[in-house]
């Protein structure tokens, strides 16, 4: 389900400044992460213009307004102004036209200024948009930043999964989300995973309960949202199973329509899961630095066959 962006979050995520407009005009809602730029419109052509985006000014369009007569302004600026109409964004510290701040009044829709550059401007808007208004699914596991990768990890119920999160967040790395993780596809490549609100910072430990990690660790200890990058799968170890040894059968999973690489760890008496996670972790961002340990090894045997080929 998608979900909703009010006014308000947009003004306080990017410390917008409100010129004008009360509590309820900043509740209403942005459906669409598009931004119009309403150069047509200032002309007076209507036939396509889209009602229901954010209407962002420039440089260009708020000079284009102060050229035209007043009364025109205000009767264009009237027509841009409907019931869906989220808010007016000016940008670089422009002032706006009191026709603008006349219009929008009339319709209780908020007209909201920002000191910095519009292409600048629009690229945080879209992207807290596009991130905002992402359809939401939600997946078992637990998502850790672990060296700044973010780490899902999934396995069967009682596997453990939630104690090694809490060992990870003792050793210095930091929990999005324990139990249940919303993610969203960002871009084609790119998974985001966060925790729903009603379990932001909480971890269930079995025989403790719910725990609070931010209160009993500290800030640090917690994040608000993270790219997944690399799923650990913990199964329970059979002895009846051959595992990977040299770590050359890699394997992903799709989410939302993503593909990530994963990991399986056999989980049995003995074996510190917090670290061999975070060997993982290490691991696989050395491979996306382009080094890899198997490959060394696989052309180090084939060295060591050819020179007892030879002998």
């Amino acid at each position: 389900m998608a979900e909703t962006v009010k006014v308000k979050e947009l003004v306080d995520k990017l410390s917008l400044e409100v010129v004008t407009g009360d509590e309820e005009s900043l509740e209403r809602v942005v459906t669409t992460g598009d931004i119009s730029r309403p150069g047509l419109e200032l002309t007076g052509y209507f036939n396509y213009y889209s009602h229901d985006r954010l209407q962002l000014f420039g440089n260009k369009e708020i000079t284009f307004a102060e050229r035209m007569m007043p009364e025109e302004r205000l009767m264009v600026l009237r027509r841009m102004c409907s019931d869906d109409t989220p808010a007016f964004i000016v940008s670089r510290g422009l002032t706006p036209p009191k026709e603008m701040i006349e219009a929008a009044s009339e319709r209780n829709i908020p007209v909201l200024s920002s000191p910095i550059s519009t292409s600048r401007l629009l690229g945080e808007i879209s992207s807290f948009l596009n991130g905002g208004l992402a359809p939401r699914t939600s997946v078992h596991g637990v998502l850790v930043d672990v060296y700044g990768l973010g780490v899902l990890i999934q396995g069967d119920s009682g596997i453990g999964k939630s104690e090694t999160a809490l060992e990870l967040v003792k050793r210095g790395h930091r929990l999005i989300a324990d139990d249940r993780v919303d993610v969203y596809q960002q871009d084609e490549l790119t998974l985001v995973g966060e925790p729903p609100k009603i379990l932001q910072h909480l971890i269930e430990i079995r025989g403790i309960g719910i725990i609070d990690v931010m209160n009993l660790f500290g800030a640090s200890a917690v994040r608000g949202s993270m790219p997944v990058q690399l799923v650990v799968y913990l199964e329970s170890w059979s002895k009846d199973k051959k595992y990977d040894r040299l770590g050359s059968g890699n394997t992903e999973v799709e989410i939302a329509e993503v593909k990530i690489p994963q990991v399986k760890i056999p989980v049995k008496t003995g074996r510190n899961v917090a670290i061999i996670i975070e060997v993982a972790a290490m691991n696989f961002r050395a491979r996306t630095m382009g080094y890899d340990a198997t490959k060394t090894f696989e052309d180090r045997l084939t060295q060591l066959i050819e020179e007892n080929s030879d002998q």
